[in-house]
């Protein structure tokens, strides 16, 4: 009998770690959607915390310092969705650079990001000296 209730707190506890890891890597397994994907939900995206990548659309970005404002556009070739950040842009930004956004995608198709996520060359560069 005590060997039994040993092999059963066994099996819960090795099922609620299961349990427990399956449920931390549920959003770690997909980094990101992408505009085609996110666009492909429909109502249901809207309001939901996401992660967007894509490439930003070149000659999209409006950066405006006075309000902070950030707009761009990212793509994944097939669709695009406009993005509005209220943060000033990460330094390495640019346009036709990949990013990812975390943030909700709002009832009027725009994506309001918390943050900024840019992608940067593997190739280091000094700073040049004046």
């Amino acid at each position: 009998m005590k060997r039994t209730r040993l092999i059963l707190a066994a099996v819960i506890v090795a099922g609620a770690l299961v349990y427990l890891i399956l449920g931390g890597l549920r959003g770690a397994i997909v980094y990101y959607a992408t505009p085609s994907e996110v666009l492909a939900q429909g109502q249901s995206a809207v309001g939901r915390a996401t992660r967007l990548g894509g490439q930003v659309v070149p000659g999209s970005r409006r950066w405006d310092p006075v309000t902070l404002e950030l707009r761009f556009v990212l793509t994944d070739g097939k669709a695009t969705v406009p993005v509005v950040s209220h943060r000033a842009p990460p330094e390495l930004f640019t346009e036709a650079g990949s990013a990812t956004v975390e943030g909700t995608l709002g009832s009027d198709g725009v994506f309001v990001a918390r943050s900024i996520i840019v992608k940067h060359s593997e190739e280091y560069a000094p700073p040049q000296a004046p």
